[in-house]
């Protein structure tokens, strides 16, 4: 079977939105989260159609880090109060490292309340 069958699972099953771009800014993948989060599906569309000029400066200068060094993966740019989450941007790279898009990543605070194994009866 093809990995990125695999892969393409994975990140459904994510419950935080995910967005991927390549370095053009085009959206080349949302799972399901992003695009109910976002109510659209911008496959295809650029990412900086949606985001205002200051966000737009930040995506590039952003982008700019990552091609700085190969060690240039992971940047935190806020803190969602509401929903209790850090959001970073991180890097996409190839075999060899060079950069070839990034991605939004959603990292929730909120401890889990489920008990452990509940679906399956402890």
């Amino acid at each position: 079977m093809e990995l990125n069958v695999f892969f393409k699972s994975v990140l459904e099953q994510d419950e935080a939105p995910v967005v991927i771009c390549d370095l053009e800014h085009t959206v080349i993948y949302m799972n399901s989260a992003a695009k109910e989060r976002y109510h659209l599906d911008l496959t295809g569309k650029s990412l900086k159609n949606c985001h205002n000029a200051a966000s737009n400066d930040k995506i590039d200068r952003v982008v700019e880090w990552f091609t700085k060094s190969i060690n240039n993966n992971k940047i935190y740019t806020s803190y969602n109060e509401k929903e209790n989450k850090d959001v970073y941007m991180v890097a996409l790279r190839d075999e060899k490292g060079a950069l070839i898009g990034y991605y939004e990543k959603h990292e929730y605070r909120n401890r889990e309340t489920e008990p452990f194994y509940a679906q399956i009866g402890g």
